[in-house]
């Protein structure tokens, strides 16, 4: 796949998201089947996420560098994925894929597989509670 096309699906995955209020993305080209995404979401509850892809798509869709960081209105972290290789000491078995996870008043690291924006949007539709 070109990295145009792979773009378009982004494109379309936000515009179509219900509850996405305001989307700021950019896209950048890097080569013929590589580009950089990075921008944010707001909600229609106030939430945001921030994104940040590097992807190959030559052959598969191969995200090569994510992060996925959603935030309350007030920027207290709900959530983040990434696979920035700086808890490699705990040892984990996705490593270096990983959530960080506000549980009451502590932030876990956990385990977690690489997710692609669909998967992200999907966890957050099911976290905004609509009036």
């Amino acid at each position: 796949m070109r990295i145009e096309a792979y773009f378009a699906r982004l494109r379309e995955l936000i515009e179509t998201c219900p509850v996405v209020q305001l989307s700021n993305v950019t896209y950048e080209k890097r080569g013929t089947h590589a580009g950089f995404v990075r921008g944010e979401l707001s909600f229609v509850d106030g939430s945001i996420l921030h994104l940040r892809e590097y992807v190959d798509v030559e052959n598969v869709v191969d995200c090569l560098m994510y992060v996925y960081q959603y935030a309350e209105a007030n920027q207290a972290l709900i959530f983040r994925y990434d696979n920035t290789g700086h808890h490699r000491r705990m040892n984990l078995a996705s490593y270096p894929h990983h959530k960080h996870k506000h549980e009451g008043s502590e932030m876990n690291i956990i385990p977690s597989s690489a997710p692609d924006l669909a998967e992200v949007l999907e966890e957050i539709q099911r976290l905004i509670v609509l009036p």
